[in-house]
């Protein structure tokens, strides 16, 4: 009996030793996947992270779009009882209207952004006032350090991380940093270990085919020419006709993408290049000519006699300002522009082949030029066969075109008679690493090597002896157009407005560049006033700044 405690203490202990064990036995073993599971869960966090967008560069690396850490205010309007006191006290702090903050702070949300890219003395202000509702964080932002610079080519990124035309939307999906999973463990020191579980996902850097000095100095240009000649709009596109690398594409008006929210009208927004038609007027004559020599319908040296107007049923055809030249070639034709002579070379290849040869030059669809929101016309009025359609189409009227289709079809002229692809974006880097460029940049050949060699030579009388005397550079060979169009409005042609315009390549025999400088409703006559001097500047920079030496004396 004297042992008897001893005994049922020992009992307990064994008993109770027991089931610590069993229970033990329980969760280590038949229950372990079930309590690791449950034991992670607490240590560790799993959550949706994305990549960083990718950035854009011009071709020798200035950064035309990229990401840039920034602070940004936020409310949280429930939280703010006192709305008109905070929205009294961040109009002061942020130089902001009163009333634009107070309707933020009304709405019934849970989160409303008050202003991105804060200075330091504004979030020092707010950090001291420590306001109720108001809260700072820093976040990524799309940056354009360029400002308004190549504004409708590059686009920007807009609401839900979407780009938005140009560049940032055409190329959307590649620059968008993909999702990924993060998982983050608790250390033994109560801090957190991140670790991503899929790798690197960040989007695709790009590098464009534009230059950034000719874009600089194509843009500089249409600015002056609109505060000179009071433009509504104009474009300059700059390409390499041999290979369709872009090398500028100026458009004024223009816009800042770090501000495109507070653009009330869209229509900024649009590329006028690829996204505005228009009537090419004279520039286009030397498509008609060609179409002619290549067909052996006439030659640079064939005849006609104008008579300074042509009669087409109840419609009468007229040159500018009513001239009259006599006996003319073909060649004369296109030096001084002569409308009549340009239905002359198109009634003697005749209306099919006509219509063939647009559609080879590609007037009839897209370039494919990679930019979003690309638009073409099919010319649907044109093709219905009219004797006068076909007429006035033959130099440029009643026709609609987008620039970066003339472009295209000159640069046939300008490359051999082969017609190529318009590009901008040269280099995909992804991690570090160029991936090809799959672009279908194959020519295709329109006209002959020979059609396309007597026409640069025609192109060039019309810079050395017709009405473009002044777009030459001493010592080298230039070839060019001018172009004036009047403008269609409620079905009958302006009497004011016109669209004026000049595209020519140099050096002729051996094209470096071509050049489209188109504009809108400029305050002159034609284009050997507007277009023609902005061409001849922007050509003998570029000829300065690629060092091209002379061809000729």
């Amino acid at each position: 009996m004297k042992n008897w405690r001893f005994n049922l203490i020992f009992i307990f202990i064994i008993i109770f030793g027991a089931a610590i064990i069993g229970r033990l036995v329980y969760i280590q073993i038949i229950k372990h996947d079930l309590y690791k599971a449950w034991a992670q869960g607490q240590q560790k966090i799993f959550q949706p992270v994305k990549g960083d967008r990718g950035d854009i560069f011009f071709s020798k690396g200035e950064i035309l779009a990229t990401n840039l850490k920034a602070e940004y205010l936020f409310a949280s309007p429930y939280e703010i009882k006192e709305k008109e006191k905070t929205a009294d006290r961040l109009a002061q702090i942020l130089s902001l209207e009163k009333e634009m903050i107070l309707a933020k702070l009304e709405k019934d949300t849970l989160f409303e952004k008050i202003k991105t890219n804060l200075t330091v003395q504004e979030k020092e202000a707010i950090e001291e006032m420590n306001m109720t509702g108001i809260y700072l964080r820093e976040a990524l932002f799309r940056n354009y350090p360029q400002g308004s610079m190549a504004s409708q080519v590059v686009g920007f990124l807009g609401g839900q991380e979407r780009g938005q035309y140009g560049i940032e939307g055409y190329y959307d999906n590649l620059l968008q940093g993909k999702e990924m999973i993060q998982r983050k463990e608790k250390g033994s020191i109560s801090s957190f270990f991140s670790e991503m579980l899929q790798g690197s996902y960040d989007g695709t850097d790009l590098y464009l085919t534009l230059d950034y000095n000719i874009q600089f100095m194509a843009e500089q240009l249409l600015e002056r020419v609109h505060q000179d000649l009071e433009i509504e709009a104009g474009q300059i596109i700059v390409i390499d006709p041999s290979s369709g690398k872009i090398l500028a594409l100026a458009n004024f008006p223009n816009f800042n993408p770090n501000n495109y929210s507070e653009i009330e009208d869209f229509d900024i927004f649009q590329n006028g290049a690829i996204q505005k038609l228009y009537e090419p007027g004279s520039s286009f004559k030397p498509i008609t000519i060609a179409a002619g020599i290549d067909q052996g319908k006439i030659t640079p040296q064939t005849t006609y006699l104008d008579k300074g107007k042509i009669k087409i049923g109840k419609y009468t055809i007229e040159n500018y300002n009513s001239r009259v030249f006599g006996e003319t070639s073909m060649t004369e034709v296109l030096e001084k522009s002569i409308n009549t002579g340009a239905v002359f070379a198109e009634k003697q290849l005749g209306h099919d082949l006509f219509l063939d040869y647009l559609a080879s030059f590609g007037f009839f669809k897209p370039t494919g030029i990679d930019l979003q929101g690309e638009v073409f016309s099919e010319n649907k009025i044109f093709k219905r066969g009219y004797e006068i359609n076909f007429a006035t189409a033959s130099f440029g009227q009643g026709i609609e075109i987008t620039p970066i289709q003339l472009v295209r079809a000159f640069s046939a002229i300008a490359n051999e008679g082969k017609l190529v692809k318009p590009y901008l974006v040269e280099r995909i880097i992804k991690q570090g690493e160029e991936i090809n460029v799959s672009s279908e940049k194959s020519s295709e050949q329109v006209i002959s090597s020979k059609t396309a060699s007597q026409l640069t030579a025609m192109l060039i009388s019309v810079v050395e002896n017709g009405f473009a005397k002044s777009a030459g550079t001493p010592g080298y060979y230039i070839a060019g157009k001018t172009g004036t169009a009047q403008v269609p409005e409620k079905g009958e042609y302006s009497a004011d407005k016109t669209w004026q315009s000049f595209i020519g390549f140099g050096p002729a025999f051996n094209p470096r560049f071509l050049i489209l400088v188109k504009l809108d409703n400029p305050k002159t006559r034609t284009a050997e006033y507007s277009a023609l001097p902005l061409f001849k500047e922007l050509s003998k920079y570029i000829i300065d700044y690629y060092k091209i030496p002379p061809d000729h004396k």
